[in-house]
């Protein structure tokens, strides 16, 4: 879950995700083989592939595992095969990176000793490169890396361009986070996620030809990003200011955080919900409905969409005990403003990707 930082992991930036409490698990026996099988518990479907000939992708959940003993393999880590069972509650195509998730769990199944005595932050970026390079998403490292690095009670500030973080500690004596399903699957197409990226690489490229140390929008302040306004399309600068902007919003959010300021931290994810929907245009009806559900609840402090966009889920920052007001707000509202199904989670940061023993 990404309390706030929005698209800005492919632009060298910085975000405040945290691992939470909804799970995907894989319980396994290794093989001493090299086939790797995994069956879903949920619906009793089986894939399988062989370690010494993983092939190309297929289009399927499969991948993700394949993918990530590729890039295991590719690595020199070694890896084993296995028998398993997946199951999970994370909501898939909503936003909560129930993708890293497979990747995460696949990489400590797929290695022993498990997690193959690699450091989190390396194997978070091996997981990335499986979902670039086989499975064809050019994602960031964001999800990867709050699943490898979750610790309970605390979300995780990065620094996309050092691969620096540290943990925040959450006032979760004051406050809790609510995480609601709009019931419409994330529809941000590749096409599209391609598309805004090149435009902010497009705006670093006219700014870098007066100052050749801009490498990212992360480098540009909004002054600077004014000064070239002319020279970019409307939909260009759009792009940039959210970005630019948003940095700007992690770490005034972490500096409300620090110092126990929730008004700020709740005006900081009302902010960027609404650069997400008017700036970047990856916001959605049933995300705006969700949200302004959320901020019209009694003892919600900020509420905005998380994930890529178009679809998936919100997170919204309540104080402790209004966590039911607002299942009750979203579950009686929502569903006549959309005809959607929504679901309600109330989440707590965990520690994130790793092994439980038998039992």
């Amino acid at each position: 879950m990404n309390l706030i930082g929005e698209h800005t992991d492919y632009n060298d930036g910085y975000a405040l995700p945290a691992a939470i409490d909804l799970e995907l698990r894989i319980a396994l026996v290794p093989s001493g083989d090299s086939r790797v099988e995994i069956t879903l518990a949920e619906s009793g479907e089986r894939a399988a592939f062989d370690l010494d000939a993983i092939g190309s992708a297929h289009g399927r959940w499969i991948d993700y595992v394949a993918g990530t003993a590729w890039s295991l393999g590719e690595a020199g880590v070694p890896t084993r095969g296995f028998r398993g069972v997946l199951g999970s509650t994370i909501p898939t195509s909503a936003g909560l990176s129930s993708s890293a998730a497979i990747e995460l769990a696949s990489a400590w199944a797929l290695t022993e000793p498990p997690g193959g005595g690699v450091d989190p932050m390396t194997l978070a970026r091996l997981c990335q490169r499986a979902e670039n390079r086989y499975v064809g998403v050019n994602c960031g490292l964001m999800d990867q890396a709050a699943e490898a690095l979750g610790r309970d009670g605390e979300a995780i500030l990065l620094d996309f361009r050092t691969l620096d973080w540290r943990p925040v500690p959450l006032p979760l004596e004051r406050c809790g986070i609510v995480v609601c399903d709009t019931g419409s699957p994330r529809r941000l197409s590749a096409s599209q996620y391609n598309a805004r990226r090149a435009q902010c690489e497009a705006a670093v490229a006219v700014l870098a030809e007066s100052d050749p140390s801009i490498r990212a929008l992360r480098d540009v302040t909004p002054d600077m990003l004014a000064s070239i306004r002319g020279r970019l399309d409307e939909e260009t600068f759009r792009r940039c200011e959210h970005v630019v902007r948003e940095n700007e919003r992690v770490l005034r959010t972490v500096a409300a955080l620090e110092a126990r300021d929730l008004e700020t931290v709740g005006r900081c994810l009302v902010e960027s919900h609404e650069s997400l929907r008017d700036l970047y245009e990856v916001s959605s009806p049933e995300l705006d409905a969700m949200v302004e559900i959320a901020l019209s609840t009694l003892g919600v402090i900020g509420s905005r969409m998380t994930g890529a966009g178009f679809g998936g889920c919100t997170v919204t920052l309540v104080e402790r005990g209004a966590e039911d007001r607002l299942r009750e707000a979203v579950l009686s509202e929502y569903p006549a403003r959309t005809g959607l199904t929504p679901r309600v989670f109330a989440v707590e940061p965990v520690r994130g990707a790793g092994l439980l023993p038998a039992g």
